[in-house]
């Protein structure tokens, strides 16, 4: 049976103090991720932190910034919030592709990125809008663009004492279609064999890949084809995908299955970004 203390917060400062002072602590949000994990011996806890009721982490609004996503905002909230749906609709896709309706019901946009897993959903079309991340501690604030915030499987820029407090999707929102495309072994409530996401901005693109690297990751060398060279055939700029990747064997699928479906999914997204 686990055994660790319990601990409920309802302001931030608290919870950055639980977090500075003790050993072994981890904050609970949703608990998605993190109460399979302590069950499975992946997580070690001796104090949870309650974090679902701060009120500072349960913002979810736009203003002149852009689109703010409080670290205790639910999926499913982030999911039907009219400015995400209207103005960045491929975020809304990637968090409605995280397991099933009732999961998206507990779990969080921050949970999902602090998790780190190179598969998380929302990953990559947060990649394609450049976002921050809003990070607190005792000491204050800073913010990072979320391309700096994975470090490494399961390893984020965040040091002790410190969490998510928000995401920020900046203004100026991307001109043009998004899509977040999804290769899994089930057609549903299943980890990414490989995401991607492809935003049009005007008449440029931002491609970003999931779950082919340590990290997400930018397909650059794409990009670079389409945005620079002016690379008209979609299956040929495709192609240079391999360039960006570094995928493995795992039980989600093979090294060469990635390579090659990664190379699909991206010329998918091309041509419905431009309805071809």
């Amino acid at each position: 049976m686990l055994s660790y203390d319990y601990i409920k917060c309802n302001d931030l400062r608290t919870a950055c103090q639980e977090l500075e002072e003790g050993e072994q602590v981890y904050l609970l949000a949703g608990g998605t991720d993190l109460i399979v994990g302590m069950r499975g011996g992946k997580f070690s806890a001796k104090t949870l932190v309650d974090i679902k009721d701060v009120p500072e982490l349960k913002v979810l609004e736009e203003d002149d910034q852009g689109i703010t996503v409080g670290a205790a905002v639910t999926l499913n909230e982030a999911v039907v919030f009219a400015p995400i749906r209207d103005n960045v609709p491929i975020l809304a896709e990637g968090c409605h592709s995280v397991g099933s309706y009732s999961i998206r019901n507990r779990a969080t946009m921050a949970g999902n990125i602090c998790n780190a897993s190179p598969a998380a959903d929302t990953a990559a079309p947060l990649y394609c809008l450049d976002a921050l991340i809003n990070i607190k501690s005792s000491e204050g604030s800073r913010s990072m663009p979320i391309k700096d915030f994975f470090t490494g499987p399961g390893k984020t820029a965040l040091n002790k004492g410190e969490l998510v407090q928000s995401i920020l999707i900046p203004r100026p929102y991307p001109e043009g279609r998004g899509v977040y495309l999804k290769a899994s072994r089930t057609g549903s409530v299943d980890l990414a064999t490989v995401g991607v996401a492809v935003q049009r901005w005007g008449e440029k693109f931002k491609i970003a890949i999931g779950a082919v690297a340590a990290t997400p990751v930018r397909a650059f060398s794409v990009e670079k084809a389409i945005n620079e060279k002016g690379e008209k055939n979609y299956a040929d700029a495709a192609r240079l995908v391999h360039d960006d990747i570094a995928p493995i064997t795992d039980l989600r699928g093979s090294r060469e299955y990635r390579y090659h479906m990664v190379e699909v999914l991206v010329r998918r997204g091309l041509e419905q970004t431009m309805g071809v």
